[in-house]
């Protein structure tokens, strides 16, 4: 293979290797992309007996002057935030908890791991069983133990209480990633750092923020960007816990499939990579998808 190229350039040689890759890629990513933008600009019904009407951007006019897609959109924005904090957080405080020895270390922390690993389906399931009103675990330790409240409440039949739980959810779901992402970078830092630091008299605080937090600021930029642009692609989720939580995925699908108006529902769905693609661009200046400042 290196006598019958060596004559030649290594560029076309490296395309014919990549055409593979970026043939499979282009049908995969790009054509339904350029569908979805084409689709954006009809009035297209789910009937395929009906025909496709060009509007140009009224679909987009409609989704700017829609209450709801800026109520939904807040709803999102909200969401990320809070699973974001929740489950970086979270995941930072038990990777540091998990970075020293101990009995059964590798039995926890395949343990933590495990709502991350298991279907979301499953889990769902199992929360709502937790939470519900007849039979759950909740009300059952909140009306019959503890006598918290009179009546057993309906967790997903409110807004408020919806939305809480979603976000509860999805910081318990995927911390684990965070988890496992700073653990990685915890065990590579070197424990004379620490004895140091220890000698000049820094106390566990001062130890984390001199010597911790310097060397975890590449994978916590990695992790919070990527974490965000999961979380406001977001719909399975939510959507299968509750019909009460109206953020972006959530009203796409609905306009799509309730409201049969795929146009809106594809220019919806260009919106929201354009926030996603923005998101990218804030984060690009500061630190790249590797790592590295």
């Amino acid at each position: 293979m290196k006598t019958l190229f060596s004559g030649r350039s290594d560029m076309p040689f490296a395309m014919l290797l990549l055409a593979p890759s970026l043939i499979l890629l282009g049908g995969l990513v790009a054509w339904p992309m350029i569908s979805n933008i084409e689709i954006s600009f009809l009035r297209l019904p789910l009937n395929p007996r009906i025909s496709a009407v060009f509007v140009g951007l009224d679909n987009y006019i409609r989704i700017l002057s829609d209450a709801a897609f800026w109520h939904s959109l807040w709803m999102t924005f909200w969401y990320t935030a809070l699973v974001v904090i929740g489950s970086t957080g979270l995941g930072l405080a038990v990777a540091i908890f998990f970075n020293r020895e101990f009995r059964l270390r590798k039995t926890a922390r395949s343990l933590v791991i495990l709502s991350y690993v298991t279907p979301s389906i499953s889990l769902v399931f199992a929360w709502k069983y937790m939470f519900n009103n007849g039979y759950g675990i909740v009300n059952y330790l909140g009306v019959d133990l503890l006598h918290l409240y009179d009546q057993a409440p309906l967790w997903f039949d409110n807004p408020g209480s919806s939305f809480v739980l979603v976000v509860l959810f999805a910081i318990w779901r995927y911390f684990p990633y965070a988890f496992i992402s700073f653990l990685a970078i915890l065990q590579t830092i070197d424990k004379s750092l620490y004895e140091a630091a220890e000698m000049d008299g820094a106390n566990a605080w001062q130890r984390f923020r001199i010597v911790t937090l310097p060397a975890i600021m590449p994978v916590l930029a990695t992790v919070v960007t990527l974490r965000t642009i999961w979380m406001f692609y977001m719909f399975a989720d939510v959507y299968l816990l509750t019909t009460k939580v109206d953020i972006l995925g959530v009203y796409l699908y609905k306009t799509a499939f309730a409201f049969n108006d795929l146009g809106k529902a594809a220019a919806i769905s260009v919106v929201l990579f354009v926030i996603i693609f923005a998101v990218i661009l804030l984060t690009r200046k500061r630190v790249n998808l590797n790592g590295n400042k």
